[in-house]
């Protein structure tokens, strides 16, 4: 249930601390005291928009806390788990905070959050029943929100939506599959004829820059045979070269040898490199001898490269390995399209196995739905008929739809409130007044399934009086036998009904008007319900007649 709510800096309220009880709270007030203004504090709880302008003083950030006991409810302890939100066992803290220059945090059991997981868990816990949202029962979705609840669909739509997005994506994917398969179809000659022209070509992985470097030699032949003819010359030359001088100084070596230390080897190093000299010497010889200026053998190169650039200009590639790449690219996108009728077929078995089974979930979905709703109709008449609209008939039709998120059924509301007056749509034939008195039945029917902790009415009761309204009061005081109720009213016979009553006031300072709000004792009640009853002007009649309502227990 709801224990205690803090709001301080918000609209005109300073600062209010107050706790609330078990059963059925009641919140009376004069119209403009500042009721809405403590709903609207509550309702930023439930992830509604902040306005800066709430804050009334600029130095300090407003602040909603609203405290929950929440032992027993392991839905919203598994949702919190679920989504590592802190979590008490016996406790949960709802907390928003708005500051001065309109940013807004939000918390749960004091840990940041952000304002859509705020959103989820306090959905759990209480349910703010405003005037606007009346209008919400000639919806559809509302309609089939309520025959879920009481079928109890909530595990089955979970298992559902499951299968529904696994049948979601079993299109799309056979969808872009059979897209991709449309276009390669369209383009295929085209691709083949780009893959035959790279086939044609042959390609070897580095082969352009071994061309590249043949056909630089071959341009630039004579001043590569020179440089060589000039490294052979001074190497092993006949007018002499290092070949000639090495053996000079091994000569020069062997006069001396009585001097040389035998262990530094002088001989067999010079001999060593006398070796390596007229090896490479050799080497040399031989790429020159090797080096022919055969003009076929560069023509024949510049060709192939000037197809290499050709193609590369063409394909906006690098060079010869981007062509590689995009021919082994066109190679598997043919070979693909040659698979292509199996791969369909098989997306299209994925898609049909995954519409069965989002199907045996929406016919298990739509059968309790109709179990429900054939059972809610004759309640909702039962229910409601108390309430001034004895010739109500009821009828909850659940016809099949086109699969959507929430399964293969539409839910519509179909009412008649006069004899012989044909079953229409709620939102077409019912007014304000019985509009508000059904959507409390619909609360009372519901509230067993709700699994909240609280509820909170905005003038439900609005447009009704007398003894319709000490009904729709009794109605919601039984309500509250199985979950705590808040009701906003300025109908005396409906805070008559409520096990605790608060009052909603202004007080004026010296600077400013504030709202307030405080627990009335049972005289302040009696009062108060007086007030409600006769006006300003509280007599002894209304008095007495405030204890009586009172009393009716």
């Amino acid at each position: 249930m709801l224990e205690s709510l803090h709001i301080s800096n918000y609209a005109l309220i300073d600062l209010i601390d107050i706790r609330f009880h078990e059963g059925f709270n009641v919140i009376t007030g004069e119209t403009g005291a500042g009721k809405s203004i403590i709903l609207g504090a509550l309702s930023l709880l439930l992830g509604s928009r902040a306005d800066t302008r709430v804050v009334t003083n600029p130095e300090a950030k407003s602040v909603i806390e609203a405290v929950f006991t929440v032992d027993g409810y392991p839905s919203l302890k598994e949702f919190c788990l679920r989504e590592d939100i802190e979590w008490d066992d016996e406790r949960c803290i709802l907390r928003r905070e708005i500051s001065p220059a309109g940013r807004s945090r939000a918390f749960v059991n004091d840990s940041p959050v952000p304002l859509v997981k705020l959103r989820e868990v306090s959905m759990h816990l209480v349910d703010i029943h405003s005037q606007h949202q009346n209008q919400l029962l000639a919806t559809p979705d509302f309609q089939l929100d309520v025959i879920d609840t009481l079928a109890g669909n909530a595990g089955r739509l979970r298992n559902y939506r499951l299968r529904y997005n696994s049948l979601r994506e079993a299109v799309k994917r056979l969808k872009v599959m059979r897209a991709r398969v449309e276009k390669s179809r369209e383009d295929e000659e085209f691709t083949r004829y780009q893959l035959e022209q790279l086939e044609e070509l042959d390609l070897q992985p580095g082969e352009q820059p071994e061309l590249e470097r043949e056909r630089d030699v071959l341009n630039n032949l004579s001043t590569i045979k020179a440089a060589l003819a000039k490294a052979v010359g001074a190497l092993d030359g006949d007018e002499g070269g290092a070949l000639g001088m090495v053996d000079c100084a091994a000569e020069a070596c062997e006069e001396i040898e009585e001097v040389l230390e035998a262990s530094d080897n002088i001989g067999e190093r010079l001999e060593s490199v006398r070796i390596e000299i007229s090896d490479i010497a050799a080497t040399l010889s031989s790429i020159d001898e090797n080096l022919g200026a055969d003009p076929a053998t560069l023509n024949a190169i510049e060709e192939r490269l000037s197809a290499i650039y050709s193609l590369c200009h063409k394909h906006h590639v690098e060079n010869a390995d981007g062509l590689i790449e995009l021919r082994d690219s066109l190679r598997a996108k043919l070979k693909a399209l040659d698979n292509s009728d199996g791969m369909i077929e098989e997306l299209e078995r994925e898609a049909r196995r995954a519409k069965a089974l989002a199907k045996e979930s929406a016919l298990e979905i739509s059968a309790a739905r109709k179990q429900a709703a054939e059972r809610f109709g004759k309640r909702l008449a039962e229910v409601a008929m108390p309430l001034g609209m004895k010739n109500l008939r009821c009828e909850i039709r659940v016809s099949p739809a086109d699969m959507t998120a929430t399964g293969m059924d539409v839910v519509e509301f179909m009412v008649a409130f006069n004899k012989n007056q044909p079953l229409m749509p709620v939102g077409t034939t019912a007014s304000g007044g019985e509009i508000s008195r059904l959507m409390l039945s619909i609360k009372s029917i519901i509230a067993s399934s709700m699994q909240l902790p609280s509820i909170i009415f905005d003038e439900i009761d609005t447009g009704v009086s007398g003894d319709v309204a000490n009904r729709m009061g009794v109605m919601m005081r039984d309500i509250s036998r199985t979950i705590q109720v808040t009701t906003i009213t300025h109908l005396p016979q409906v805070a008559s009904k409520g096990a605790h009553q608060y009052r909603v006031y202004k007080e004026d300072d010296e600077h400013s008007t504030h709202t307030r709000i405080s627990l009335l004792t049972d005289e302040e009640r009696v009062r108060s319900i007086a007030s409600m009853l006769g006006g300003s002007e509280i007599d002894e009649a209304a008095i007495a007649a405030a204890r009586s309502l009172l009393s009716q227990k």
